[in-house]
């Protein structure tokens, strides 16, 4: 199984995930390849049919978001073009007319060409509003920095199972804002209109990324400063949300002020669309401070089974501004084996690690370190998308 990892800082990677054989062939994670990259690309989206890559594009002195075409595999990757941006992307989604970034006070729309470049920009977004409180920007000094205002503002961009609704996570604003999709707006015409705006049901707790259940009735929220993974019910009409339960993804004895939560994703089979678990990562604000990932068991209807998580896993560093998880696809041959994957990057070592869990227990199978660049920096592993 191959996927690509971005960097912060460097180039892209294409990586090959062998996992075990019942003739003996052991689990193995190699690097197939790296690609130059415009600019640290912080964050990855493959289009359906995975002939293309969108990236945030963190370039200078001007950010910016990018394409490139997948051939053979991701065996070869080629730049095709990049837009500017107003302020730095944390986050990058597509469907098959549009790709949509989004990153602090500001986000935009782009068409996209019959060759997969990046268009014209169709539609300019604003998240400062002049009635919200951005709880976030007034806690001071902070570590690592704000990122151009990531950590104070927008900071995700997921799309509905069906492509008619958009939600965007506000750390700043401590909110989600969920839009339409217009698919019947013109060549070039905007095609998003703002819904409603969802204030999280903790004051302090800075949503970062949201995650759709495959069956479109359930978003669930990672809320960055809190550690927990609340999960809401979307109405029919896609853009209304409802709270319905919250869990914390940090042992009981853990201070969430120690901790900016990561990542939320889904199991991806054996039934893709009755996801058996979630996953959700933590980072340590710290360098001394593991991270960790969590996984809770889902009922068929993608509501959490019980707040107790199955597992909590110690990640082996901090795992720096990263710690960011992606399940890798399910293989259809595992026979008896029902063992999951997930791709698991750390910005701190510069580490890829590949987990597994059996249903019991998570643990690290492999990994990858992806050395330095020509300034002997670390290379800074961001996420992953697998191929």
């Amino acid at each position: 199984m191959d996927f690509i990892v971005g960097s912060f800082n460097h180039d892209l990677y294409t990586l090959h995930f062998q996992p075990p054989k019942s003739n003996g062939t052991p689990t193995s994670l190699s690097l197939v390849r790296s690609t130059p990259a415009i600019g640290g690309h912080s964050w990855l989206s493959l289009s359906r049919d995975k002939k293309f890559l969108y990236c945030t594009a963190w370039t200078k002195p001007n950010p910016s978001v990018a394409a490139y075409s997948i051939q053979n595999s991701g065996r070869n990757i080629q730049f095709l073009n990049g837009k500017p941006v107003n302020a730095l992307a944390g986050y990058i989604c597509c469907d098959s007319r549009h790709v949509y970034s989004v990153g602090g006070p500001t986000g935009e729309v782009y068409r996209l060409e019959s060759d997969g470049s990046i268009g014209d920009l169709v539609q300019g977004l604003n998240f400062v509003d002049p009635e919200g409180v951005n709880m976030s920007e007034d806690r001071g000094s902070i570590p690592h920095g704000d990122f151009g205002g990531l950590r104070h503002g927008s900071h995700s961009v997921d799309l509905s199972p069906d492509g008619r609704s958009l939600y965007v996570a506000d750390i700043g604003r401590n909110c989600i804002w969920t839009y339409s999709i217009d698919r019947t707006a013109r060549f070039g015409e905007p095609p998003l209109k703002l819904a409603n705006k969802h204030i999280s049901p903790r004051p302090t707790d800075g949503p970062r990324h949201t995650w759709p259940h495959p069956n479109g009735k359930i978003l669930y929220s990672l809320q960055e400063h809190t550690s927990m993974v609340d999960l809401f019910s979307i109405a029919e009409d896609g853009v209304t949300l409802k709270h319905l339960q919250g869990v914390k993804v940090i042992p009981a004895d853990k201070e969430p002020k120690n901790y900016w939560a990561d990542e939320v994703r889904l199991s991806t089979g054996p039934d893709r669309e009755k996801p058996r678990y979630m996953y959700a990562s933590t980072r340590g604000l710290k360098a001394d401070t593991k991270g960790y990932v969590a996984v809770f068991r889902l009922r068929p209807d993608g509501t959490i089974e019980h707040d107790e998580p199955l597992h909590i896993w110690e990640t082996p560093t901090s795992g720096g501004i990263a710690n960011a998880i992606e399940p890798a696809p399910w293989r259809n041959a595992q026979e008896s084996d029902e063992t999951e994957y997930l791709a698991l990057t750390d910005s701190e070592e510069g580490w890829v690690l590949m987990l597994a869990f059996d249903g019991k227990e998570i643990k690290e199978v492999a990994r990858l370190n992806l050395g330095k660049t020509e300034g002997e920096e670390v290379v800074q592993a961001a996420t992953a998308v697998w191929l």
